[in-house]
């Protein structure tokens, strides 16, 4: 069993994402610690964000206040609900949140089915819960949680996974063409992409662009690539080595091939939806280009955006690292274009969002409250301690991609 730890500050996006698996009936909440039950037993996400407030309210200073947990038993483990309560109660009375509120979800929509958490890391008196070494800690309950239950182990896959690790060209070091070949050998076999710029902003994660060239030969015209070590600022900082001194794969004969393959492969993927979803809740719950690339990194999703002389952005593109996939903005949604990202962190204007009323639980008063009083916190300013960390690109397990994703659905409206 895998779990994975999300922390944020968007309580509301966090609920509303779960509670919408309930509506649509591919989810169910399986249990209420320290929330108070409904007389009809349905709930809204009003109710459940109003159940957090004391909480939140109280907060004294801590800045992502939000805990957003997944618990995810291999696809072959049969796990009832009670077992699902019964770990999810364990994990966090040993996580150390056994008497803070938290709600349970258990996803249905696709065949693995598995758990959420929602939870606050604050407690009533305004303090922090103590997270200190809570990622060793999550492992070490969830290998306990697997031999009670009798589930599969993660530990060897997650071991397999920690042996392909591809790390960025450092052109310093020397060696520069061992380097790029052991990336770019391999990098197709692992990521889907359907274009050269696709393909070049995967490539900038490791300190590396490739560049076509055309020539003549015989009096035909040849095509050919060439790749080429970059600096910490996006600058040259090698010679170029044409690609046959990497093999086929890295050639533009086998990458045409890749691009339409992708293409084919990624009209089906139902890592877009998730990615668009994931991208939107980045967008109303964060308030510029660095905490927005921030948030998503902590997803397992790089963000690169290309800009013109002018500082223009004439391009963005999605590297989702879960289910190993490379979006441009424009393919996941026409409003998630570059044109949109350009209008908000270069002219300040920033797509609204866009409110639906919930569907359950309309006889609650809590659903009359105004929009400000539950997005409220919503504009609060985040910050950010910590660089944007380069993510180490193992062998995914199969197309488990949600399997360590924390995702949040809210809908937007584009302002016009």
């Amino acid at each position: 069993m895998i779990a994975k730890i999300g922390k944020g500050s968007n309580m509301y996006g966090a609920i509303l994402y779960n509670q919408q698996k309930v509506d649509k009936e591919n989810g169910a909440v399986l249990l209420l610690n320290k929330i108070p039950d409904t007389v009809d037993g349905k709930y809204s996400v009003a109710y459940f964000n109003k159940c957090f407030e004391p909480y939140l309210s109280a907060n004294i200073k801590t800045e992502k206040t939000v805990r957003h947990i997944s618990l995810n038993p291999d696809p072959a483990d049969k796990v009832s609900d009670e077992q699902f309560t019964e770990m999810a109660q364990e994990y966090m009375e040993r996580m150390g949140y056994g008497s803070q509120p938290y709600i349970v979800f258990k996803h249905t929509d696709i065949d693995r089915t598995h758990i959420h958490i929602v939870s606050t890391c604050v407690g009533i008196d305004g303090k922090k819960i103590p997270d200190d070494y809570d990622h060793p800690r999550s492992m070490a309950i969830c290998r306990d949680l697997e031999q009670k239950y009798n589930l599969h182990k993660a530990t060897e896959q997650e071991q397999k996974q920690g042996n392909k690790v591809f790390k960025p060209v450092d052109y310093q070091r020397g060696d520069i063409k061992s380097q790029i070949a052991s990336v770019v050998r391999h990098l197709p076999k692992y990521y889907s992409f359907s274009t050269m710029g696709s393909y070049n902003a995967l490539l900038s994660l490791f300190k590396i662009t490739v560049e076509e060239v055309k020539g003549e030969r015989n009096g035909q015209t040849v095509n050919g690539l060439v790749y080429v070590a970059l600096d910490k600022n996006g600058n040259k900082a090698s010679n170029p080595f044409k690609a046959s001194l990497f093999g086929k794969d890295a050639g533009v004969v086998q990458l045409q091939k890749h691009f339409e393959q992708s293409k084919d492969k990624m009209k089906t993927n139902p890592a877009r939806s998730v990615l668009k979803n994931t991208v939107e809740l980045a967008i109303h719950t964060t308030n510029n280009e660095s905490e927005f690339k921030k948030q998503l990194t902590e997803q397992g999703i790089n963000t690169v955006v290309r800009r013109n002389n002018e500082g223009r952005i004439y391009g963005i593109t999605f590297i989702d690292h879960e289910c190993r996939s490379v979006w441009n903005g424009s393919q996941l949604d026409r409003n998630l274009s570059a044109n949109v990202f350009n209008d908000w962190w270069n002219d300040g204007n920033k797509p609204e969002l866009k409110i639906q009323d919930s569907p359950v639980s309309k006889t609650n008063e809590l659903d009359s409250l105004p929009t400000k009083d539950l997005f409220e916190f919503i504009s609060q300013e985040h910050s950010f301690n910590s660089d944007l960390g380069f993510p180490s690109l193992p062998d995914a397990q199969g197309d488990d991609y949600e399997e360590e994703q924390f995702i949040k659905r809210m809908k937007k409206k584009r302002r016009i």
